[in-house]
């Protein structure tokens, strides 16, 4: 494993260590450069860790993608996927939340394979409101009045204003005087919840709340889902604050949500209740409900996260045989093991889309339509 190296490129490196079956390096020089390579936007590429694919451009990235998908779902799934149509946007400044780490000298990401920190100027994949904020909790961390305990911080925006969520202060306490003092230059930064447009809705977001990083794809991800999706009763597993929930509300007439955090079940509830949209919202683990399931509705989507479904959730699905199954993933291997277990149980792939929510980076989303 080379990060770095591109295919077909010859390439001196230095190995990091040496497993039984696999070595890990570094490249270090490239002697014959693929005719893909090109020069890193970003100054803290290959030391920062947060970009895996800036040097090379934007359509190999892709075509790359879908052929790694391809391969793991073969090589894991055993499925053989032909087509698998991309969707895509700008491949820059599209994420809406960022984490910054702090130590007494330095803010920035985490280095490459490390945790160590990597100072940062700014972030070429992030929003311009995120870079701003960048450069204004730069300025502010030199002041006497920055709590120097901070470790870590996570900044979430709709590029009007911004959440500030603590994810890292040791034993401490933020006090309140910390966001007064934030939400002068950071709108935004003592409110409870932040709230985002997409698909037409407005969407309460809560501290401890998930929503999609990706601003200018959010809108494409919902559409790549719901192609097939109608009848009479769905169900929304990982529901999150309803980003799939608020739509299905338009074409089921019954519609249940199944979210297990607390803060993003309060949000959907709330998310529905203000939009006018009847939707059913269930508390709880998706392993567990859907083990209470009796009867079998029309539609089913799933956004579970990087672990997957897992073996019961899939055992269940398959006892539950609903018409269609629309799974959204963020991980190919876990999607490729679900997608056996499925396929195994009576279920027909119908169609894949790689939805490109996570672009220089190695990351996969993808978007699954299951019939039966």
């Amino acid at each position: 494993m080379t990060p770095l190296a591109l295919p077909g490129e010859l390439v001196r490196i230095e190995v990091k260590n040496q497993k039984a079956q696999l070595i890990r390096a570094r490249v270090a020089q490239v002697l014959e450069p693929s005719a893909e390579r090109v020069v890193p936007r970003c100054p803290h590429f290959g030391a920062c860790g947060g970009c895996h694919y800036q040097h090379t451009g934007y359509e190999y990235q892709v075509a790359q993608k879908i052929e790694i998908l391809k391969e793991v779902l073969r090589r894991v799934g055993h499925l053989e996927v032909e087509d698998i149509p991309a969707v895509t946007a700008d491949p820059w400044s599209y994420r809406n939340r960022i984490q910054l780490h702090f130590d007494d000298r330095r803010m920035g990401f985490h280095a490459a394979g490390s945790h160590d920190i990597e100072p940062i100027q700014g972030c070429d994949i992030s929003s311009p409101r995120l870079v701003e904020a960048i450069k204004t909790l730069r300025d502010m961390k030199r002041s006497p009045r920055w709590p120097r305990f901070i470790k870590a911080l996570e900044l979430f925006t709709n590029e009007t204003q911004m959440q500030v969520n603590v994810l890292d202060s040791g034993p401490k306490h933020v006090n309140k005087g910390f966001f007064d003092w934030l939400a002068g230059p950071m709108p935004g930064a003592l409110e409870p919840a932040l709230h985002y447009q997409a698909v037409g809705y407005d969407f309460r977001v809560s501290h401890k709340s998930f929503f999609q990083v990706n601003r200018l794809l959010v809108d494409q991800l919902v559409e790549a889902a719901l192609p097939g999706a109608e009848g009479k009763s769905a169900l929304d597993l990982y529901a999150g604050v309803g980003l799939f929930s608020l739509p299905l509300a338009k074409r089921f007439k019954q519609v249940t949500a199944v979210e297990a955090v607390t803060s993003a079940s309060a949000d959907l509830a709330f998310n529905a209740e203000r939009h006018g949209l009847e939707i059913r919202t269930a508390k709880a683990r998706t392993e567990d409900f859907l083990g209470s399931v009796q009867s079998t509705p029309d539609f089913i989507l799933a956004d579970p996260p990087r672990v997957g479904l897992g073996k019961d959730a899939v055992a269940d699905l398959v006892r539950i045989a609903a018409p269609r199954i629309h799974l959204v993933s963020c991980d190919p291997p876990t999607l490729a093991r679900d997608l056996q277990g499925l396929v195994a149980g009576g279920y027909r792939v119908e169609g894949i889309s790689m939805v490109d929510l996570f672009p220089q980076t190695s990351h996969i989303e993808t978007v699954t339509r299951l019939v039966r």
